[in-house]
């Protein structure tokens, strides 16, 4: 039975493939598309998926999807009720993406497919739980999903056994960790959803000193790791801003950081403060979750868990004698999550359990062939040597021992954020200017971001301390601590002005963070022995098996897919060379550019399709209406009701007269038509109805200020059971 994952429509996209239960093929649509964070149906990644399988789409026996998406609208609409009158500009644009995509994942496969089978729906946080404990290497583990939302969760504690997986608390909306993490972000001035890593590399950069201020005003943390904001400093749920920049402002003594402006002292003890806490945070559940399940090993995915930090405080300090982190463990990787859902839950199918995992080291996505490489190395006029592995390993950690920057590209690409050994930048970690030189010339991003070291498993537990054998991190998903004998004491940093910080210098000092921790990446030779060869080459050149490896891209871009994109790459970026499928590639004297990547346009709307889309959205804007009139009770209901009816039928009849008028002008006027329609549609429909609610019905408990009597914040998950064939 073959089952194909998919999560999609708010972030990082992707598709999956799971074959009679293993997972044989995985990639984000960003990949494809170039566009960073696509959103959009994963067409590109499906197709790479039934590429891989050797299947089209006739060859799958059901589609999973990450998500209930009317449960997810209950939640959104409950959302612009409670903060009416305002919201205006969201509810448009939201509503307008539901009606598009979010409520039509069947007519979306049918359309771009020809897919007309089953589909099941799993709720978000079990994609997260599923996605981490179903391919994790443990008979039973306890699992931690920590995110921004799902449908109403925003984070979960459960048991997996076997092929069994139970939810027995969840944090719920809109208090989160993942929602607080991003409004710092924003308030210093990074992208939300994209950036908040830089807050977690800027953090040791400072000093806590806003802790207090931030459990005292803003989180109320209770001891097992529950918590409320204190919603009055934030923004996410009218959407103009995530955070409140004047509440921030009055509480912290600054106003918001521009963005791409210098970093002060009180940004980075900002960051270091938010750190800090959402680290307690993490810290408490991982604890609680040991008191509730008993269990030795511990799970994690939702896009929080991508903060390494964290994890690595888990590691070191939680009570667990393992943990282990899905490689993609943000949205992407909800689509692995939503397949095994499928596999075991709806379709009662056993587990087997795999060593190291079932992740096949994240290496999921395509190869590239020799005519694609040799096709590219044409097209960008560029000579290569083709060597034997052998050779390669040799000619390379000659390469980087002589501190070059090389380019490596080499067999399936890495699911997930992090490169790691597939498509990869690498150097050598020992010289104390070449993090600043990879930052600033290769990547050409800020100068305080850390790079990773990658190490042969069986060598981790000599430099860095807390990882070996028994405890690898082979997804780049925590930091330790460089081991004590490898420090070389500590020194003023002038890599962005601090007179006052005193960092530790190590002999990895590229790889090294100011607080002396790496996000290390073991590399075990079975699951990616061409890497691992090497590392080992490295070290009989330099005695040191660790390298530098950061990600196949430039600031701004996704990591390379296919040959071509490599090319470009390395042709905009400092490298000095690029291996690439056994070919070794030098830096000509004067390097050409590559046209930029041109995503395709897509056709226009069929006439059938234009015609019908003026009665589907006059009925999907009944049903939206009958949602939000539930919310205020019977009466409220038929109010809702007949004051819309007209309106509806109306709009059922005028539309597609519209669109029959601008079918001959479509091509000039493209789809923004149907877009700005749609906005000022929806925006008469907050005004007249989802404002006139709002203000009849009270507010919800959700939305109270924190009660910090009280011992706990954790809800029971929903009784009802799972509907997986229905999308609520």
């Amino acid at each position: 039975m073959r089952i194909l994952g998919i999560s999609a429509f708010y972030h990082d996209s992707a598709a999956c493939l799971l074959d009679e239960g293993r997972l044989v093929a995985a990639a984000q649509e960003e990949r494809f598309s170039r566009a960073r964070f696509d959103a959009s149906f994963p067409i590109e990644s499906i197709r790479y998926c039934l590429r891989e399988a050797g299947i089209d789409i006739a060859g799958i026996d059901r589609v999973a999807f990450y998500e209930k998406p009317i449960r997810k609208l209950d939640r959104v609409l409950d959302s612009f009720l409670a903060e009416s009158p305002r919201g205006t500009s969201l509810f448009a644009s939201t509503m307008h993406a539901w009606l598009d995509e979010r409520l039509r994942v069947a007519d979306v496969l049918e359309a771009s497919l020809g897919y007309r089978g089953p589909i099941t729906y799993a709720r978000h946080h079990e994609s997260h739980a599923a996605s981490a404990f179903f391919p994790s290497p443990f008979e039973e583990a306890a699992v931690l999903t920590v995110d921004g939302v799902g449908e109403w969760a925003t984070g979960t504690i459960g048991i997996g056994r076997g092929a069994t997986l139970e939810v027995l608390h969840e944090q719920r909306f809109p208090h989160s960790i993942g929602l607080l993490y991003a409004a710092f972000t924003e308030f210093l001035g990074f992208t939300v959803l994209a950036d908040e890593y830089k807050v977690m590399g800027l953090a040791p950069y400072g000093e806590p000193r806003f802790v207090q201020t931030i459990l005292d005003s803003i989180v109320d943390l209770k001891d097992d790791g529950s918590f409320r904001l204190d919603l009055d400093h934030f923004a996410f749920l009218r959407g103009e801003h995530t955070s409140d920049p004047a509440a921030f402002e009055a509480l912290f003594g600054f106003g918001p950081r521009g963005a791409e402006s210098e970093l002060a002292n009180d940004h980075m003890d900002l960051a270091r403060s938010i750190q800090a806490v959402t680290e307690e945070i993490m810290l408490r559940q991982a604890r609680f979750a040991h008191r509730e399940t008993g269990a030795r090993a511990l799970c994690l995915a939702g896009g929080v868990a991508l903060n390494c930090v964290a994890n690595g405080r888990i590691a070191r300090e939680g009570p667990f004698d393992r943990i282990w982190v899905q490689p993609a463990a943000g949205d992407a990787g909800g689509c692995v999550g939503a397949a095994y859902v499928a596999w075991h839950a709806h379709e009662g199918r056993p587990r087997r359990v795999s060593l190291p995992d079932a992740m096949s080291a994240a290496l999921l996505g395509p190869r590239a062939s020799d005519d694609a490489v040799e096709s590219a190395l044409a097209s960008a006029g560029l000579a290569s040597e083709r060597l034997e592995p052998d050779a390669m390993d040799a000619a390379v950690a000659s390469l980087l021992a002589e501190g070059c920057v090389v380019g490596w590209f080499d067999g399936r690409m890495e699911f997930g954020p992090r490169a790691l050994g597939c498509r990869s930048i690498l150097a050598d970690p020992r010289g104390r200017e070449m993090q600043r030189r990879v930052n600033e010339r290769i990547k050409f991003r800020e100068g305080f971001r850390p790079f990773a070291p990658a190490v042969p498993v069986e060598k981790a537990a000599r430099w860095f301390d807390g990882i070996d054998v028994d405890r690898p991190s082979p997804y780049m998903l925590v930091v330790a601590p460089v081991t004590a004998d490898k420090r070389v004491g500590s020194e003023i940093d002038d890599a962005v002005g601090l007179e006052r910080l005193h960092v530790f210098r190590s002999e990895l000092q590229a790889v090294t963070h100011v607080d002396g921790s790496a996000r290390v990446q073991t590399v075990d030779a079975e699951a990616h022995p061409r890497f691992h060869r090497l590392l080992l080459a490295f070290e009989q050149k330099t005695g040191c098996p660790v390298l530098l490896n950061t990600s196949f891209n430039l600031r701004g871009e996704p990591i390379v897919c296919t040959p071509l994109d490599a090319m470009r790459t390395f042709l905009a970026s400092g490298m000095d060379a690029l291996a690439i499928e056994g070919r070794l590639v030098a830096r000509p004297a004067s390097a050409m550019r590559l046209p930029a990547h041109a995503p395709p346009i897509s056709p226009p709307p069929s006439r059938a399709a234009l015609r019908f889309f003026g009665l589907q959205l006059a009925l999907a804007q009944l049903v939206v209406l009958v949602v939000v009139g539930t919310r205020g009770g019977r009466g409220v209901l038929v109010w809702a009701i007949a004051s819309t009816a007209l309106g509806t039928a109306l709009v059922a009849l005028a539309v597609p007269t519209l669109f029959r008028w601008l079918e001959p002008r479509w091509m000039r006027i493209a789809r923004h038509v149907s877009r700005v329609g749609s906005r000022v549609l929806f925006s008469l429909v907050h005004l007249f109805l989802v404002v006139p609610l709002g203000l009849l019905r009270s507010r919800p408990a959700w939305a109270a200020r924190p009660d910090r009597t009280l011992a706990s914040y954790w809800s029971k998950p929903p009784e009802d059971p799972p509907r997986y064939d229905q999308m609520y």
